[in-house]
């Protein structure tokens, strides 16, 4: 078996003629090192697409062989204290401070609340299919190192890809959102500081460069080191939780039960759709899951960092919005800067600047734990060279991977000085209800299906309530989505998700239990976080669904012309590292289509899953 120091070893060996800046840091492996090598690589397209469409990653692989491609470790200096505060300073930001206005004026008035809590109850079950995996591989690969381990390299890539363009988007509103609440601060309207550019189009022409240089000073800061880093969102949170808590007792002395009539001017719709859009505002604890790697003790700290901070975040978030929507009238509410131009109505101007200096901190400390994820996220994507070598690589004196934080930032600025908010807030919520659908349904891959364990029989059962979850789930939310008053599909669809996530659980015995921590009530809280997740993704605009499927098409197209090939390349070429040392151990690296029949051991021989085989 090859041990981690062989395995680090071996493959730092292989990758240190990469270093530097070279052709062969971007493009290293063998497709690439000629036109003819490149044009039999593409006849092989299909081969290799099925290769990879059936090929599963196990745990040993992302902790030892993947990881070992940065040539440096990432410091173990985080603790379950950083974690929770991380998770504080990730989550709370632009999503309250701007989009609570636009969802209570336009989509679900006071009960904004409500769209708040089960965007929370969403987000938590997420959290908690996110903390079983981050327990169990501590990599900095988060969603996209789970989805490689359960769903295989191809989901994984479009999950990866979709995991980039979330953070580049949150990172790109956030910044957005920090130049609004820096005019109000300054008394100026948020355009005053940007340049128009007419002759752009006109979700395209508010030009922000001060969004461009706050990402600029966040990108040197993260790059320097994730302890300081830490300090920084540590001190920002702690002053950030102060004036929520403030505003909360500020704003409700001026509270006026009035103005919570109607509850619901929108309906239940409004209150989806608020939701769905609303998700925003809790996306960030997934950069948390990031630092798995850097942290101390992976099995205690990353559960009480997880689900402590998500647990004060939606209970801080319901509060807040319960006591704008007490101070104001719905449809008063300002949709740019909600909470300073309320306390300004009701007389108390100066404390619109505290709560503007408040907004810009947790802006600040969202940014700076985006900055801190999106490059851990893009760090691991490129060990497997999905994306080039080059961006793995770690910084021996910082123990950061520099170059994933500058490229991940520069992209960022680039998005932020041109697009506004709104079609960057919707954006989002689809790639990130679409990810986090994806690690709720790996999650059940984890704990029922595993190779040499489940029988076929087994597996069938397995298949058949899942896809009936899964269909059920989308039967929902399309009807929800193409019908206003029709309710009788809900009388079949909900019966049947019921039904087939208890049939999984009474018909299908669990294949692996998790080590450390795990998720509890499964399968009925992963299976009611896939529900939740579609049932939101149901409640978006048409024309997000669009952005959404063109940058699919994106990523198809440079997966079929270089991540495919490249990811390819390196698979085979780690089974041929290990495969002198230990025939037996050949498979473990990355196996397919291996019969049920083989060793029932290996699974918990390797502290895997165990999943070296497709579904199919």
């Amino acid at each position: 078996m090859v041990t981690q120091s062989e395995g680090s070893t071996t493959t730092r060996m292989r990758r240190r003629r990469f270093r530097g800046c070279s052709k062969n840091d971007f493009l290293p492996e063998e497709s690439f090192q000629s036109w003819s090598n490149y044009m039999s690589a593409l006849k092989e397209t299909p081969a290799r697409f099925m290769n990879r469409l059936t090929t599963r990653s196990l745990d040993d692989t992302e902790l030892n062989q993947v990881k070992a491609e940065s040539n440096h470790d990432m410091k173990k200096s985080l603790t379950w204290w950083d974690l929770t505060w991380f998770g504080i300073g990730a989550v709370i930001g632009a999503g309250i401070f701007v989009l609570t206005g636009q969802e209570a004026n336009q989509d679900a008035g006071p009960a904004v609340i409500l769209s708040f809590a089960v965007s929370g109850v969403s987000a938590m079950l997420s959290v908690l299919c996110y903390t079983e995996f981050a327990v169990e591989i501590p990599v900095a690969g988060g969603s996209f190192a789970y989805l490689r381990v359960e769903l295989g390299d191809f989901m994984a890539f479009i999950a990866a890809g979709n995991i980039i363009l979330e953070y580049v988007i949150s990172g790109a509103a956030v910044a957005r959102s920090w130049t609004s609440y820096f005019a109000t601060l300054c008394n100026h309207k948020p355009d005053d500081f940007r340049i128009i550019a007419h002759n752009l189009s006109a979700n395209y022409n508010h030009l922000d460069p001060i969004a461009v240089v706050v990402i600029g000073i966040i990108c040197v800061v993260a790059v320097i080191s994730v302890k300081g880093s830490s300090r920084l969102n540590y001190f920002s949170s702690i002053v950030h939780i102060c004036i929520i808590i403030f505003i909360v007792i500020a704003g409700l002395t001026h509270a006026d039960t009035n103005n919570l009539a109607p509850f619901t001017p929108f309906g239940p719709r409004g209150i989806f759709q608020a939701s769905a859009v609303l998700f925003f505002a809790y996306v960030g604890f997934d950069a948390v899951s990031t630092m798995a790697e850097e942290t101390k003790n992976p099995g205690r700290d990353i559960p009480i960092g997880l689900i402590g901070s998500m647990a004060i975040v939606t209970i801080a978030y319901c509060l807040m919005s319960l006591t704008l929507c007490l101070m104001q009238p719905y449809h008063q509410i300002d949709r740019d800067a909600p909470f300073t131009m309320a306390f300004e109505k009701v007389g108390m101007r100066w404390a619109k600047y505290l709560v503007a200096i408040g907004a810009l901190k947790g802006m600040t400390t969202v940014l700076l734990v985006s900055a801190i994820g999106q490059a851990r996220y893009l760090t691991h994507i490129a060990r497997t060279h999905m994306m080039p070598p080059w961006l793995a690589q770690v910084s021996d004196k910082s123990g950061t991977p520099k170059n994933a934080t500058i490229v991940m930032m520069v992209a960022t600025a680039v998005i932020a000085f041109f697009t506004n908010l709104d079609i960057l807030s919707n954006l989002l919520s689809i790639s990130t209800l679409f990810i986090f659908m994806l690690v709720a349904l790996a999650l059940l891959v984890r704990r029922y299906y595993a190779s040499g364990i489940t029988t076929t029989n087994d597996r069938n059962k397995f298949i058949t309530f899942v896809s009936l979850i899964l269909g059920s789930s989308i039967a929902t939310a399309a009807y929800w989505g193409i019908t206003q008053t029709g309710w009788i599909a809900y009388t079949i669809t909900g019966p049947v998700w019921f039904l087939s996530t208890l049939g999984l659980q009474l018909f299908v015995p669990q294949a692996k239990k998790p080590k450390l921590w795990g998720v509890p009530l499964v399968p009925w809280l992963p299976s009611a976080s896939i529900a939740v997740n579609i049932f939101l993704l149901g409640s978006i605009d048409k024309d997000s669904f669009i952005r959404f499927a063109i940058w699919t098409c994106i990523l198809m197209v440079y997966y079929l012309f270089f991540g495919l090939h490249a990811s390819y390349d390196t698979a085979m070429e780690m089974r041929k590292l290990n495969a002198p040392e230990n025939a037996m151990e050949l498979g473990k690296l990355e196996q397919q289509n291996t019969p049920t029949t083989s060793n029932t051991n290996h699974g918990e021989a390797q502290g895997s899953s165990g999943n070296n085989d497709d579904l199919s």
